[in-house]
């Protein structure tokens, strides 16, 4: 799990929650269910209604990927490779056979499985790239539903609070309630405004940012797969794929 962003999360509660409460408001103030249902309904109900369904479930699936805290080790990749390329050349690309089964990221056990398969660098380019570029693609556009809740919010948040004033103004025979009403009214532009700056939107530059990186990683184990398949030695490989730490 990426600790970062679930430490952010709390601060980002307690920061709002601790701000309220040294003004000399009540944390219970901060409360309330059908604001809550108004701002957290509508806005999954317009990501809904604008996203087909493959979008949505892909976006869902990112939040969950974010949680579990994804890391691209540079160094232990060229080391991989390093290793494949004298694999290769002792046992000849069926060595790499036992690798591939090892491998845990599917991308480039296909490369392995390629190599191993005997296809020749401009045939492993044209499979694994086409894999590459439209997984990215696929999951910037689910990082874009995601985005798109951080504007959906704040209005459906106006909302909630324009509802809470209908229910003030029909009570106006009871003066001594018109206080609270209207304070518990604007609850719902907190979550709105809050969700959407605090969650929402930081959510979807962080899955961005991951997927961006899992691209340029993918693309180190790419070229150090095709610098195997045109038969590259050890070191030149090394020297190359060093070119991403940079």
């Amino acid at each position: 799990m990426d600790l970062l962003s679930v430490l952010g999360i709390i601060l980002a509660a307690l920061a709002i929650a601790g701000g309220h409460y040294l003004e000399g408001g009540q944390i219970e103030q901060l409360i309330n269910v059908p604001a809550a249902l108004i701002v957290f309904g509508g806005t999954f109900a317009a990501a809904a209604i604008q996203s087909p369904t493959d979008e949505f479930s892909r976006a869902v699936k990112l939040v969950g990927w974010l949680f579990r805290g994804p890391r691209f080790d540079y160094e232990k990749g060229i080391e991989s490779v390093t290793n494949w390329c004298v694999t290769a050349r002792r046992q000849g690309l069926l060595g790499l056979e036992s690798q591939a089964e090892k491998e845990t990221d599917s991308f480039v056990r296909a490369g392995l499985q390629l190599l191993v398969d005997g296809k020749g660098p401009d045939l492993i380019r044209a499979s694994l790239e086409v894999e590459l570029v439209t997984r990215e693609q696929r999951d910037l556009q689910g990082a874009r539903v995601i985005e798109s809740m951080g504007g959906y919010a704040p209005t459906l948040g106006i909302l909630g609070a324009v509802m809470g004033l209908i229910h003030v103004m029909t009570n106006l025979d009871d003066p001594a309630g018109l206080g609270s009403g209207i304070a518990t009214a604007f609850v719902a532009t907190i979550y709105g405004v809050g969700v959407a700056n605090l969650l929402f939107i930081p959510l979807a530059n962080k899955i961005k940012s991951l997927v961006l990186a899992r691209y340029h990683y993918q693309e180190m184990m790419l070229e150090g797969l095709l610098s195997i398949a045109e038969g590259q030695n050890p070191r030149a490989i090394q020297l190359k794929l060093q070119g991403y730490l940079k």
